[in-house]
């Protein structure tokens, strides 16, 4: 029952009650005086009569208005109490305290339903921040981490120059060589870290434009076979005709998307003959993309955090492949950003499977 409807019969009960309440009570007083009296009635037991009316009119005013007013103030005053305990709790920091919703449909009960979701939004919003802080000091250690060996390296080159060690032509190339490389795995790591700081931030703009998977494969790969050239790597692309396979993407991070797939892929190959198959699935309302490998493979333990920043399958391997660690990291948040899923397959000694999906163009799906 809402507010106004329960003041609304308060009210008319605050006039209907005390003229019934009153009338009983006449009728029966005025029973018990004048029932028993035989012939005419004592003046003085009249005045009596009339006398204890005016209390009795009183009295009777007194309790029912006082008895609703009590009962009306507390249904509204009651839940009012909890609000104002979960308020000073919430103004604490206490965030946790969940508010009693009532079964009643008022606005009272709303106010309480809606004060409790803005406390679960509110706490959902603290973890959030807490996480982030926590991921934010995890990022720090590993980019301290991550620079600290290429410094030292550099570091310890310099050093070797500056004493004399690199005494030949031939050292000092090999020492000067190795200074460039490290320098550029810093650079890239620090790309790395840029573009990872941005794509964590929210409302990150993405240039959404309609596209065919098809075209764009064909002319990736053709460029791909030509900077692989004399490599044996051995590229293909499958998909099944009169299917559409238009998405809503953004290019220039769908480059960024394949091209760390196929950079990872191509690191841990070490077969003579290396493959890399792409698969497109066209399904009613998205496209999945597969990239697949001939590689060592990942063990199925360490593909659930295949795609966690700075996340290394094999710490040795890794330092003489080189590699920041963020970008399969860096795939999953582009995906996630177009809305749709990453997920990995495979199996040590089996290769590895990275399949996506991209939502398709409007018309397009609905067609579909």
């Amino acid at each position: 029952m809402s507010i106004k409807r329960r003041l609304l019969l308060s009210n008319i009960g605050m006039v209907l009650l005390p003229v019934v309440l009153f009338l009983v009570l006449e009728m029966f007083i005025g029973y018990l005086l004048f029932y028993p009296v035989k012939g005419e009635v004592d003046q003085e037991d009249l005045i009596f009569f009339r006398s204890i009316r005016i209390y009795l009119l009183v009295g009777v005013l007194v309790l029912t208005n006082g008895l609703l007013t009590y009962l009306v103030s507390k249904s509204i005053i009651k839940p009012l109490l909890r609000l104002k305990e979960a308020a000073n709790d919430i103004s604490r920091g206490n965030l946790d305290t969940k508010i009693e919703v009532s079964g009643k449909k008022d606005e009272l009960n709303e106010l309480a339903m809606a004060f409790d979701i803005m406390r679960g939004r509110l706490k959902e919003a603290a973890d959030i921040q807490m996480q982030y802080e926590k991921n934010q000091k995890e990022l720090i250690a590993s980019i301290s981490h991550d620079l600290k060996t290429p410094l030292t390296s550099i570091k310890g080159y310099i050093r070797g120059i500056s004493d004399g060690v690199a005494n030949t032509p031939k050292k000092m190339d090999r020492y000067i060589r190795t200074i460039e490389k490290t320098s550029d795995e810093m650079e890239s790591l620090i790309s790395e870290l840029l573009l990872y700081s941005k794509l964590d931030l929210p409302n990150v703009p993405y240039d959404m434009r309609e596209m065919d998977l098809v075209s764009y494969f064909d002319h990736y790969l053709e460029e791909l076979r030509f900077n692989l050239a004399g490599q044996n790597v051995s590229l293909s692309l499958e998909c099944q005709p009169n299917q559409s396979y238009r998405v809503h993407a953004d290019r220039g991070k769908l480059n960024r998307v394949v091209a760390n797939i196929v950079q990872n892929s191509l690191k841990y190959m070490n077969e003579e003959k290396k493959e890399l198959m792409f698969r497109l699935s066209s399904k009613a309302e998205e496209v999945i993309v597969e990239i697949r490998d001939n590689g060592a493979g990942v063990s199925k333990d360490e593909l659930p955090y295949l795609f966690d920043r700075f996340y290394r399958t094999d710490v040795s391997r890794n330092s003489a492949t080189g590699g920041t660690g963020l970008g399969l990291s860096i795939v999953k948040k582009i995906i996630e950003g177009h809305g749709g899923t990453i997920w990995a397959r495979g199996g040590t000694g089996h290769g590895l499977s990275i399949w996506f999906t991209l939502k398709k163009g409007g018309n397009d799906w609905k067609e579909s």
